[in-house]
């Protein structure tokens, strides 16, 4: 063959090479394996705060009282996120407390200083007057307080119907309840006239109004009530006075052991007491106070011999919760170096629960927080938590509002110095109008 033969049988077969690569099913490419997914755990909850303050007494004259609140709500808040976490719920409560000497007007500033970091949940204030000069802007700004310790009649804080009161709670019985059992424990105690001493604001002359009618109702006469003003003075010389010429005149008819002093006042009565001289005729007659001297500190550090001698029995709105009481009053041994609670610390556990767990119900309804579905909520909530419905207990009882968001009380624990210290002598239960003694 010659070169142009060759040159067409390579251009034929190239041709033919091609052809056939065209013509023959292409074969697909084998599909890469499929990842397998991977498995990633549900997004956690976003965590949603709870912002509680907390107003108390930390340096006026309600300071054990304070104090006292200040470590039950504490420990309450512990217990409240432990029971959160478990439950699987995102919600965690954050305190802020604040001290109020049990001054109203520093409550108002401090209830705005908390409003201004968006606090609109409040365990206090402590004192009526300072619920009276809160509750216009508490209700105008719509922020829930529960008062542990406020006992003034609603018309003493300012309230002519229960709307005006509607974000107001008070996690304690009011004074038409504890002057019964004043007027009672008086009149077990053999008195038939007494003088009334009292502080002038709101609290102390709800107090005195009412004690006065229980006391006349019972046949035990009231011969004079001496005011002093709010703050209490430095010098109750000249009230002491006044309080000594009454006295003296009741036993020109009646006997030492049928008179008594009945002071509506605060930790201000060790002042008073220190005051007294040692051979003052007040100390030969027996004292009667009431939920604002009840166990204090201060009566039986600095001045327990008077204490003693006069007994100054007290009542204090009180009612222990059982297995849930034992194991707060552990917790706060532990913590207090082997104190025990006292009654409004234990309505302020309560008051801390009640109002995270209807921050909760309200929240995972609404997906955010809405005071007038708070209002309705925690009536409902108080119920079942204290039918322990959420897996915990009150510690003070069973909590129930009135129409005002009041609590309704069930019973007075008596108290008395003796020996220096405090001691329970007593209960008054209000189903019988009776005391059962220690």
């Amino acid at each position: 063959m010659n070169r142009g033969w060759f040159k067409l049988f390579g251009i034929l077969l190239i041709a033919a090479i091609l052809f056939s690569g065209c013509t023959q099913p292409a074969e697909k490419a084998a599909p890469a394996p499929a990842e397998k997914p991977q498995e990633t755990a549900a997004p956690a909850p976003t965590e949603v705060n709870i912002p509680l303050g907390v107003l108390v007494d930390l340096s006026g004259p309600l300071t054990t009282y304070g104090e006292d609140i200040k470590t039950t709500v504490t420990i309450a808040s512990e217990k409240i996120n432990e029971h959160f976490e478990k439950a699987g719920k995102p919600y965690r409560v954050k305190i802020y407390v604040e001290d109020t000497k049990v001054d109203p007007k520093i409550a108002l500033d401090k209830v705005m200083a908390l409003h201004s970091k968006g606090v609109k949940l409040i365990v206090g204030p402590m004192g009526s007057g300072e619920v009276k000069n809160v509750i216009e802007y508490v209700r105008s700004n719509k922020i829930i307080i529960a008062s542990p310790s406020s006992t003034a009649d609603p018309k003493y804080i300012g309230v002519t119907s229960p709307e005006e009161k509607k974000y107001v709670f008070r996690f304690v019985a009011t004074d038409s309840f504890q002057t019964k059992a004043i007027a009672k424990l008086a009149q077990e105690l053999g008195v038939k006239a007494v003088v009334i001493t009292y502080i002038g604001n709101a609290w102390g002359k709800g107090l005195e109004e009412f004690g006065r009618a229980e006391f006349e109702k019972l046949g035990i006469e009231v011969r004079s009530s001496v005011e002093y003003p709010d703050p209490p003075p430095a010098d109750f010389t000249p009230y002491i006075a006044t309080v000594e010429e009454a006295v003296n005149d009741l036993l020109k008819s009646y006997s030492k052991d049928e008179v008594a002093v009945v002071t509506f006042g605060y930790e201000e009565v060790a002042t008073m007491l220190a005051q007294v001289k040692s051979d003052s005729v007040l100390l030969s007659v027996k004292w009667i106070g009431c939920d604002g001297t009840a166990k204090s500190k201060k009566v039986v550090e600095d001045v327990p011999d008077k204490a003693s001698k006069i007994m100054l029995y007290s009542t204090v709105s009180e009612t222990r919760g059982g297995k849930a009481y034992e194991e707060l009053s552990k917790v706060y041994a532990e913590r207090t170096g082997g104190k025990t609670p006292i009654s409004y610390g234990l309505n302020a556990y309560d008051a801390a629960w009640v109002l995270a767990l209807s921050f909760a119900e309200v929240y995972d309804k609404l997906g955010k927080y809405d005071a007038d579905a708070m209002a309705e909520t925690i009536p409902e909530v108080a119920e079942k938590y204290s039918k322990g419905e959420y897996g915990v207990e009150p510690v003070s009882g069973e909590v129930k509002f009135d129409e005002y968001n009041d609590r309704v009380g069930s019973e007075y624990r008596i108290y008395a110095v003796k020996e220096g210290s405090w001691t329970e002598v007593g209960v008054w239960k209000f189903a019988t109008n009776s005391i059962e003694w220690s």
